[in-house]
């Protein structure tokens, strides 16, 4: 059965499914599209694809970017606030809680005026600060980074998918102005795009070795090197 921390902890993945998947389709789709109708117009060729669909990606890749930056906030609250609760860090060590509700606050804020910047220098502080504060807010206690197993860590992929998700939404602008930053952003968005395949198999591999909240006492006195209870 599941209680309240089991609910809390499905946020994340049902978000994933729900919300940001579907924009990766739609905003991959509108990449495809918008490259085809560009290399038409190159060869004077013609396209039924509409002029639109260059602007509907640049839109769908803004929306792409604040909800990959927002699932990662989501996914890193769950464990570090209950950490912070279970060690009694609001009455031991409160500049802990303060330092953690204040990450937060602060890289949401980035995020935002990310949005805003209409310089380059302003655009390349926020997209900083705002990769900053996830980093921080990423190595809080409580936070499953699976070090052993870098290369296949749902947190260190899921991160890499955001710096580049951050990156995007920093150059957009840069985009429009030469054919080498068009080509960068491409290359850099397909390995977004493979990290982001990435999360749904080790997100669906960690959420099977993560057991329910009232198990957990009883789980967790298991011999995980030899495989015994």
């Amino acid at each position: 059965m599941l209680d309240a921390p089991d609910l809390l902890r499905l946020l994340h993945p049902v978000l994933a499914v729900t919300v940001v998947m579907p924009l990766i389709g739609i905003a991959v789709y509108f990449a495809v599209q918008t490259r085809q109708r560009r290399l038409a117009v190159v060869n004077q060729v013609k396209t039924t694809i509409s002029p639109v669909v260059g602007k509907e990606h640049v839109r769908v890749g803004q929306w792409l970017s604040g909800s990959v930056v927002g699932l990662v906030l989501l996914g890193l609250a769950h464990p570090i606030f209950k950490t912070i609760a279970r060690e009694n860090a609001w009455a031991e060590d409160p500049f802990r809680g303060i330092f953690v509700l204040a990450m937060f606050g602060l890289t949401i804020v980035s995020l935002v005026m990310l949005y805003r910047a209409a310089t380059a220098l302003w655009r390349g502080v926020f997209a900083s600060l705002t990769g900053m504060g996830l980093w921080l807010l990423g190595m809080q206690p409580g936070v499953w980074r699976r070090g052993f197993e870098w290369y296949v860590s749902h947190f260190y992929l899921g991160m890499a998918a955001a710096m580049l998700m951050i990156f995007a939404l920093a150059t957009l602008p840069e985009i429009y102005k030469s054919k080498r930053w068009r080509l960068t952003h491409a290359v850099l968005n397909t390995v977004a795009v493979l990290l982001f395949i990435s999360q749904g198999i080790t997100g669906t591999r960690d959420l099977l070795e993560i057991p329910l909240h009232w198990q957990e006492p009883f789980i967790f006195q298991c011999d995980f090197e030899n495989r015994t209870c």
